[in-house]
């Protein structure tokens, strides 16, 4: 048994007072008030609501040894990336490396694999499969229905896969931008809880209306911070914190801890903040993660003080896993798995027939996973459409990366590179290449790059290649987080040194296929209308 004396930040009494904390065998053993003044404040350990840990492009054991430098406890994972890639097995890759760590992380069983059937992924996860993924203890809830059109209108087997996790008591996870009025009430009253896919207050409260409970997102690419945090204040008990998808640079700078401090910074109620970083999530998904109470696990945090809220120690089940600047998890090499069959690159895969002036054209948001549907006005030469970088219409490119076939080709404004071409084997949520480019040559060298190291990210500036290697399915890499992300970084700077107007333009390229976020995307088999869920023409219809 032993002791630590400092003032505690009782969430759930919603008090704070000096005291001594006794810690045995792992867990709170008592907190008794003390008179004191101490110069240190202990409260629960953080925990993400929602978050895609292949993002970060590391396993979760190595996302575990940053994490918990920035008060991080515990997750809600959804493996659903790499399911899309390597089905059950990836799943269980996951899992197996964070049993290494002793970061408290559970799993959901991804409930679209693949996110829809107008795209190639390397494998499915069917119902029933689903429901034999409920016997891993790891995973105790359904993860985000994307597939919300499949939701409203009955689909049979996605029904099943939502049965499966209510019959065991699980929760139901949401994925569901802009759905509002009778699709959203029939929508949540298939039993789905969450969704972290708000843009506004107004659709917050009406989603919280409907009993759905608000994951404030702040990640690498979609920041609803600023429009949400409001929702804090009316609906308290129904608000947590996430970061859905973040990238390597930024989980060096911090992960739940940004959010808590921003909220705080603004004049949030701290019990309220803390709640939302910590019980709301743990009642919500049934964590067995402490929460500073008497015979709770000893999961919790330190900072200095309760303004600039910087953490200096992080405690799981009782050992002080990162404490004065110093973690404790060593390095883990994991062994790498991967499927990648694409056919190479060549020119007269890129061309586009001219046949009208004016064009469909996805527009890139910053910021955003959105895009727009634009009708732009094309340049034409030799009887094919031309890139043009003045006006921002640049080349998008997706490429099945599972089996030879012949890329999907599609325009695309927002990204404004001057020169260069960007690509990336992580583009949601199954996975092929994707590459934005101003110049086809440039654009077949970097996707070549691509299938020569069986995935990666890339930037060619017309003379190097700079990249880094995924050899772990194609969007993770073996190295530590600030070994990639300084090769994240590196290719970014590239990217903005070339014009790119994106702060995360890596980011925003691997969302430019998910098709399930409105209102233009490109998949592998074509250009897709989210709105209408069908597949469009580039020219006009």
């Amino acid at each position: 048994m032993y002791e630590i004396y400092s003032n505690v930040v009782d969430i759930q009494k919603r008090e704070i007072f000096p005291a001594c904390v006794k810690i045995d065998c792992g867990i709170i053993h008592s907190i008794n008030k003390c008179d004191g003044e101490f110069d240190s404040y202990i409260m629960p350990g953080f925990v993400d609501a929602h978050v895609h840990i292949e993002s970060s492009m590391v396993t979760p054991y190595e996302f575990s040894r940053e994490a918990v430098k920035h008060g991080t406890v515990g997750t809600v994972s959804d493996p659903h990336e790499i399911a899309n890639v390597l089905g059950i097995e990836g799943v269980t890759f996951m899992i197996d490396s964070a049993r290494r760590s002793p970061m408290k992380f559970t799993f959901g069983a991804p409930s679209c694999v693949p996110a829809t059937t107008f795209e190639s992924s390397g494998a499915s996860i069917k119902a029933d499969e689903v429901d034999k993924l409920f016997d891993i203890p790891e995973i105790t809830f359904l993860s985000e229905v994307m597939n919300f059109p499949g939701v409203i209108y009955g689909e049979e087997s996605l029904l099943k896969k939502l049965h499966s996790a209510k019959k065991r008591g699980y929760p139901v996870d949401g994925h569901a931008p802009a759905v509002s009025g009778h699709d959203l009430r029939k929508y949540a009253d298939e039993g789905i809880t969450t969704d972290h896919e708000c843009f506004s207050y107004n659709e917050g409260k009406e989603k919280i209306a409907v009993g759905m409970k608000i994951l404030i997102r702040e990640g690498s690419a979609a920041k609803n911070f600023n429009s949400l945090i409001p929702l804090l204040k009316d609906y308290p008990e129904q608000i947590m914190f996430c970061s859905d998808d973040l990238h390597p640079d930024d989980l060096l700078k911090g992960h739940i801890n940004v959010l808590v401090k921003r909220a705080l910074k603004l004049g949030y109620d701290i019990f309220d903040v803390l709640r939302a970083s910590s019980y709301n999530v743990i009642k919500h998904y049934n964590l067995n993660v402490g929460m500073l109470q008497q015979n709770d696990p000893a999961d919790f945090l330190m900072v200095n003080n309760l303004e600039d809220f910087n953490v200096i120690a992080t405690y799981i089940d009782g050992k002080a896993v990162f404490s004065d600047g110093y973690q404790s998890l060593k390095p883990i090499k994991e062994s790498p798995l991967n499927i990648f069959n694409a056919n190479y690159i060549e020119k007269k895969d890129l061309q586009i027939l001219f046949k009208t002036d004016y064009m469909k054209v996805i527009e890139a948001i910053e910021g955003e996973l959105v895009t727009r549907k634009l009708m732009l006005k094309v340049k034409e030469e030799n009887g094919l459409v031309a890139i043009d970088k003045r006006n921002d219409i640049l080349k998008i490119v997706v490429q099945n990366r599972y089996k030879g076939s012949n890329p999907a080709l599609g325009l695309i404004k927002g990204f404004n590179l001057k020169h260069g071409a960007l690509c990336s084997s992580i583009s949601h949520d199954s996975h092929n290449i994707v590459c934005v480019g101003t110049d086809d040559q440039l654009i077949i060298e970097t996707m070549n790059w691509i299938i020569d190291h069986k995935g990666g990210i890339a930037y060619h500036d017309g003379k190097t290649i700079h990249g880094a290697a995924l050899a772990i399915a194609g969007i993770i890499s073996g190295e530590t987080v600030k070994e990639v992300a300084n090769s994240y970084a590196n290719i970014t700077n590239e990217a903005i040194k070339n014009g790119t107007t994106l702060k995360a333009p890596l980011m925003t390229l691997a969302f430019m296929s998910l098709l399930v976020i409105p209102e233009l995307k490109l998949s592998d088999q074509g250009l897709f209308d989210v709105n209408a869920f069908e597949f469009t023409s580039l020219y006009d219809e």
